[in-house]
């Protein structure tokens, strides 16, 4: 199991995620993060601390996002991790 980043974070990409994760799982698209489930172990760290409450495990994606799930495992390998340096873009 992972966990996948949805639509929620699209043109707000905070990063308050990416500071809690262990493991280096985000990647920054360029305007959303998305997480790498070949790293996510599966903590959850990352879930209490997005504030667009747009991280699930994958087992419980909402069905109207559920095609995130692939999004998340496709593009993941293309992109760079994430640092938690990009600035927030809106709030």
């Amino acid at each position: 199991m992972t966990h996948v980043v949805t639509s929620a974070c699209v043109d707000h990409k905070y990063q308050d995620c990416v500071a809690v994760c262990p493991v280096e799982a985000f990647r920054e698209a360029d305007n959303y993060l998305v997480i790498d489930p070949d790293e996510c172990i599966d903590c959850a760290a990352c879930v209490s601390e997005c504030p667009v409450e747009a991280i699930f495990a994958d087992t419980d994606v909402p069905a109207d996002e559920e095609e995130w799930i692939d999004r998340n495992e496709d593009e993941s390998p293309n992109l760079e991790i994430a640092m938690g340096d990009s600035p927030v873009l809106a709030d």
